[in-house]
């Protein structure tokens, strides 16, 4: 078993009850209130521009040329892509992308982010894609499982979203992590082994608070 499965595997009961979440459930059915999906997609597009932030920091920090472009190629595909579709789900809403931008972060929007630019700004390439995986390849599952079951023929909207994440070209930057992560932690210790499992399993229940926060309409 490679070393990002045995962290799914740790984690799976994490992963299971964010799955299970009613935010996400009610995407899947259609039925998630509107005013729930828009503070989400709100504070979403906030924590996708320090997202953003920090796969430049990995690109920075890589070592080699190849690394770098797949660590591009993720950027490209978070600020051209998915922070695009954001914009025009939230025109939808007659939500304007300066209205997104004057936004103020919610609590755990703003925990989460600091966990990641702290993680950016001092750790290594491999702690920094270790501490985005579980938002990469978490959003590619949910959306892959979501999709399986069938999209919600009652709400267009959540359809397009979950078609998004159930899209292969999401899943094969969530595979090539997951792959990097695998490859670098061939030559590191059992130490260096605990510290990334510490970073993904605070990245994971940073990802749940992010739904739950979203289900409560959190603010300060």
């Amino acid at each position: 078993m490679s070393y990002t499965a045995l962290l799914r595997q740790k984690a799976d009961s994490l992963w299971e009850k964010e799955y299970l979440h009613p935010f996400v459930q009610g995407i899947g059915s259609g039925t998630l209130e509107l005013e729930k999906f828009q503070h989400y997609m709100k504070q979403d597009y906030l924590f996708l521009i320090e997202f953003s932030k920090v796969i430049s920091l990995a690109i920075a920090k890589s070592k080699n040329l190849e690394d770098m472009g797949w660590f591009s190629t993720l950027l490209n595909e978070t600020l051209n892509t998915e922070m695009a579709l954001h914009v025009s789900f939230c025109k939808d809403f007659d939500i304007e992308e300066k209205d997104l931008l004057n936004t103020k972060m919610s609590p755990s929007t703003h925990s989460y982010t600091r966990h990641l630019l702290e993680i950016g700004y001092s750790g290594s390439t491999p702690e920094i894609a270790t501490a985005i995986l579980p938002c990469s390849w978490g959003y590619s599952e949910i959306g892959k499982r979501l999709f399986a079951n069938g999209l919600p023929s009652n709400n267009p909207l959540y359809s397009r979203w979950i078609e998004m994440y159930n899209s292969d070209e999401f899943e094969d930057l969530a595979l090539w992590i997951r792959g990097f992560i695998d490859r670098e932690v061939q030559n590191m210790t059992p130490s260096s082994h605990e510290n990334l499992e510490d970073i993904f399993f605070t990245s994971t229940r940073y990802e749940y608070k992010f739904w739950d926060s979203a289900y409560n309409l959190e603010t300060w």
